[in-house]
């Protein structure tokens, strides 16, 4: 089957081993996360994803706060792979920090009283929606990345370092940079069990 969309899933792995050299200017990766994010869907159009771009010393300084904070609740004696996963984030050309804007979420609420209990989940959805978009745009432009979460643990300290609005909740962070290392072959579960398929004849019932 060729489809451009589904070569992209393909391409797009975790890679965890990131170098500083860029395939693109900062401003192009710029430019192509911000795009990423502004045409990922969302419920309501609600557009309540937001990000924070680091690139060099800030997205350093970012795998910095999320060191000293890790350090402080893994022993000691188990934080040496710890700390080196933290530098491998940080070898990366930058960061970028996947927010949802809980001021759109109460104003959702508030004007669709009878949804008001799904709206986080739907922009739950809605970050997933554009990490997937701003992995993928890296992806075909060459950058590798990965997903992570380490909020709610760094949120405090991250918000006040990079001057994040209060009302702007953490959910995820994507370290990318330089693919260092080639993805290793990626397995996949039986179709069996995972999908089910209906047509005219189960309709016809």
């Amino acid at each position: 089957m060729t489809n451009a969309t589904l070569t992209t899933l393909k391409n797009r792995r975790t890679h965890y081993a990131l170098g500083k050299a860029l395939p693109q200017s900062e401003a192009a990766v710029e430019a192509l996360i911000k795009e990423a994010v502004r045409l990922s869907p969302s419920s309501f159009n609600s557009q309540s994803s937001r990000a924070v771009i680091l690139f060099g010393a800030a997205s350093e300084r970012f795998w910095g706060i999320v060191t000293e904070a890790l350090r402080a609740i893994v022993p000691a004696e188990a934080f040496a792979p710890t700390e080196a996963k933290m530098q491998a984030f940080a070898a990366g050309a930058g960061t970028v920090l996947f927010y949802e804007d809980q001021a759109t979420i109460k104003t959702l609420q508030e004007k669709f009283a009878l949804y008001a209990d799904a709206f986080p989940g739907f922009s739950e959805h809605s970050s997933g929606m554009a990490q997937i978009s701003v992995w993928n745009a890296l992806a075909d432009a060459g950058i590798g990345a990965s997903l992570q979460h380490y909020n709610p643990v760094i949120d405090e300290a991250v918000a006040r370092a990079f001057d994040v609005p209060a009302e702007w909740k953490l959910r995820a962070q994507m370290p990318f940079g330089a693919i260092a290392s080639t993805a290793g072959e990626k397995a996949f579960i039986a179709d069996e069990g995972r999908f089910l398929t209906y047509g005219n004849a189960i309709a016809a019932e």
